[in-house]
């Protein structure tokens, strides 16, 4: 059984005045495990279909299916989400920020501050539980922020553009440590991203979106030699650059249809 379905999904946002197709005849399966993008243009629908996935909202049509069963009916459920902001709260410590689900699940207090400290460990940031959020850099409350996503083992990770915000040393940093991170933990994740490269460097499997409405334009399977390596190795194989090359003319093919 797939970990992950998605069966003819569309969506369409109304308004008094108009109905905008977002969505058109999404299907797509993951198996537990692996780590996907969705990657294409603005206005494409990736960051919906990522909060359809989470069960924000149902699809227009179609259904969303996780372990055989529909996303929406699950109470349960656990899911992981990573955004661009780190979204931490300023006045709580980093350890009492990554133990939050954890209370609001009822899980005993010192389990919860071992499970902390072990994540905090785990992303490189031994001694911080009793630091605040402003006194961290972008990229350590990034690291913060990953290590609350994992506290609540969620069945699998929607990372909405994560790294956009930050330098770009510390962006690779931070591809390397969450694709390491996962990977130990064997977690199930999805992508969603602008940039080609941090698609093919962290995932097993990439969808290129066209628009307007958002489809499934290009499946791309990233080739396993990429896949054994860390991001940052992965962006020096020669078998990158020719991945990279492959995807940005199908990008561009897509943009001179969209002005045509």
């Amino acid at each position: 059984m797939n970990f992950l379905t998605i069966n003819h999904v569309d969506h369409t946002y109304f308004s008094k005045q108009t109905a905008t197709p977002a969505l058109q005849n999404i299907n797509l399966s993951i198996e537990k495990g692996e780590f996907i993008s969705f990657l294409g243009p603005s206005g494409c629908g990736k960051t919906t279909l990522l909060s359809i996935i989470a069960g924000l909202f149902p699809p227009t049509a179609g259904t969303v299916l996780l372990e055989g069963q529909p996303v929406l009916s699950r109470d349960e459920l656990s899911i992981g989400y990573m955004l661009q902001q780190d979204y931490l709260f300023p006045w709580k410590t980093i350890g009492q920020n990554i133990t939050l689900g954890l209370k609001l699940l009822k899980h005993d207090k010192e389990a919860s501050l071992s499970t902390a400290m072990k994540l905090l460990q785990d992303v490189g940031l031994p001694g911080v539980e009793h630091q605040y959020p402003r006194e961290l850099s972008g990229g350590m409350r990034q690291r913060a922020a990953l290590a609350r996503t994992l506290a609540v083992d969620p069945k699998i990770l929607l990372l909405d553009e994560p790294f956009s915000a930050l330098d770009y040393q510390t962006k690779l940093k931070l591809e390397d440590l969450v694709s390491e991170t996962l990977k130990a933990y064997g977690k199930t994740a999805v992508l969603v991203t602008h940039d080609i490269g941090e698609s093919i460097a962290m995932s097993d499997r990439i969808y290129l979106f066209a628009a307007h409405p958002g489809r499934i334009h290009k499946v791309f399977e990233v080739p396993n030699e990429l896949r054994l390596l860390t991001p940052f190795q992965a962006r020096n194989h020669p078998s990158y650059s020719s991945l990279f090359q492959t995807i940005w003319k199908e990008l561009e093919s897509l943009e001179h249809s969209y002005t045509a």
